[in-house]
């Protein structure tokens, strides 16, 4: 039921080195598959990051391993009640979420989340970025991390202009 989200994917308090230590913390042994540098391990959280229409698993969906079989070299994720097989070598559409962006976490919604902010997040330091986090909470945000992070956040309301022409592309018109 909790989540935790981070500004960032990079540093000591990104969702890297945050997935690490908190499967290390709640899923430290049983089996598992190693890929580059991320342990799989079975009853660890993990999220689709791309979407497959053949397996019907789309970017942000999270479920649980409840399978792995490393003589077959297969593991199955849980989604919403429904097994989805795996082969090793498509471990990439996977991913450690025990921790995940603010970003990635947009259009979801956890029962508890915290939220480290930290002065390494300098760049990523906005308004938005902490509404949209602490909205991800149903009943409980936890906010952990430096007090001066929080308010360089929640006074930086500038937001940077985007050049993406969509008005353009929408109506040729315009």
């Amino acid at each position: 039921d909790i989540q935790v989200l981070t500004p960032m994917h990079k540093g000591a308090v990104g969702a890297g080195q945050m997935n690490a230590r908190l499967q290390e913390a709640l899923n430290p042994n049983g089996l598992e598959v190693r890929r580059g540098e991320r342990a799989f391990r079975l009853r660890d959280k993990v999220m689709q990051v791309r979407n497959n229409y053949e397996k019907d698993v789309f970017n942000g969906d999270m479920g649980r391993i409840v399978f792995l079989d490393p003589k077959e070299r297969t593991l199955s994720v849980s989604f919403d009640e429904r097994v989805v097989p795996y082969d090793f070598d498509e471990l990439d559409e996977l991913a450690p979420a025990y921790a995940i962006s603010i970003h990635k976490s947009q259009g979801s919604e956890y029962p508890a989340v915290v939220i480290p902010i930290m002065m390494q997040h300098y760049v990523l330091l906005q308004r938005n970025l902490i509404y949209t986090g602490v909205t991800r909470g149903k009943k409980l945000v936890v906010l952990v991390g430096e007090a001066r992070a929080l308010h360089m956040a929640v006074k930086n309301n500038k937001t940077r202009r985007r050049y993406t022409h969509l008005a353009q592309r929408l109506n040729p018109d315009y």
